[in-house]
């Protein structure tokens, strides 16, 4: 399953298992500012730090098929702040092709 290598990426902070995930066509769009990321700009260093700020808990997939990923998890920001976090995944030649999420602060 894709999602297993989602989160063993993000788990071991492994930028190569990341990127093999993800279609050469990825973009995912940041609707806060409108910006559009691509896979080419998932540069490592960058990303690894990402990857390492934050931390996530309850993780699971809630579907998964060779069209689409969802999955839903708590993640915990270096701020100390937690939102609930809703991520849907559409694919294309099984892997990662775009990008979908929207976060729910969570109360402290």
């Amino acid at each position: 399953m894709l999602y297993d290598s989602y989160v063993k990426a993000f788990n071991e902070s492994d930028i190569d298992l990341l990127l093999s995930i993800h279609h050469e066509e990825f973009e995912a769009t940041f609707h806060s500012t409108g910006k559009v990321m691509k896979k080419a700009d998932m540069q490592a260093a960058d990303t690894i730090a990402w990857m390492k700020s934050m931390s996530t808990d309850k993780s699971r997939c809630l579907y998964e098929n060779d069209d689409i990923l969802v999955i839903h998890q708590f993640v915990t920001y270096g701020s100390g702040d937690t939102d609930a976090v809703m991520s849907v995944f559409p694919r294309k030649d099984g892997l990662i092709w775009r990008a979908e999420s929207g976060a729910t602060p969570m109360p402290t």
